[in-house]
């Protein structure tokens, strides 16, 4: 009588290894699949802070002013607004907006002192110079003094916003300029952003995102560009044509004058 034979331990071992690859053939576009989902609701989650943070303007005359990423969440003052903070994190508290991205990073955010100052301040922005033309109604013919806004028809904004490509990187393409507010998600790497705890994450090396990750009173140009994976070799310079671009997943939201001045002037905040 005949005895059926069993598998061998080589057959075992290539069966094994043909279900390995079956599995990490299904993973890696299941992981391609939730980046895309981080980066689409991390992106849907910025047009809604940015909604939020205009209508705040519409509703109190001015820009909110930035949060202390350093408090942890649930704590004192976590998510408030803490004027005059020009720099932080967005005060989601304040605006009932989610926390953080899609990758549970809190969002970073840049304000222009002359947008989130006190109703019947001085209208000529300072930060970091003051602006030229200059901003003083009611001598300025063409902007009278608002009586319930903190900025003026004529006000600029702090900031600059710019893009780089492949084949000009030593030369950034602006894409925003004198803009009131900057909001920015460190993205998947997450490098410079605040956690939820208030640490900080580690430090970028590409000059890009280090520009995005500056949380000081003197950041005034940020970065927006394509989404780069990090290059092989690991050697590159966001500044110079000859190298690679350095990892970059940074996503920017610009807060524009001319939208925020429309929207208060129809709110009845200006002129």
């Amino acid at each position: 009588m005949s005895r059926g034979k069993g598998f061998s331990l080589i057959e075992l071992a290539v069966a094994l290894a043909i279900i390995a690859l079956l599995i990490a053939g299904a993973l890696i576009p299941l992981s391609t699949q939730m980046d895309v989902r981080n980066v689409a609701d991390t992106r849907r989650t910025m047009e809604s802070i940015r909604e939020a943070i205009i209508g705040f303007a519409q509703a109190n005359g001015r820009l909110p002013c930035a949060a202390d990423g350093t408090i942890a969440a649930g704590t004192t003052n976590a998510g408030k607004e803490l004027c005059p903070n020009a720099f932080g994190v967005v005060p989601w508290a304040t605006l009932g907006v989610p926390e953080v991205d899609g990758w549970g990073r809190r969002f970073s955010y840049w304000v222009s002192p002359i947008f989130a100052d006190a109703i019947g301040t001085t209208f000529n922005n300072s930060f970091p110079s003051a602006q030229s033309p200059q901003c003083n109604p009611p001598i300025n013919p063409l902007s009278p003094a608002p009586t319930q806004s903190s900025f003026a028809l004529c006000s600029m904004g702090s900031f600059t916003v710019n893009t780089r490509s492949e084949g000009n990187h030593t030369t950034p393409t602006p894409l925003g300029l004198q803009l009131p507010a900057v909001i920015i998600s460190h993205g998947k790497n997450g490098f410079g952003a605040y956690t939820p705890a208030g640490a900080t994450l580690a430090a970028p090396t590409g000059a890009d995102e280090i520009a995005n990750a500056n949380h000081a009173s003197a950041a005034t140009t940020f970065v927006s560009r394509v989404s780069t994976p990090n290059p092989s070799p690991l050697s590159c310079d966001d500044n110079s044509a000859a190298s690679a671009f350095c990892e970059f997943d940074d996503i920017v939201v610009m807060i524009a004058s001319n939208t925020l001045i429309a929207r208060m002037v129809a709110a009845g905040r200006l002129p």
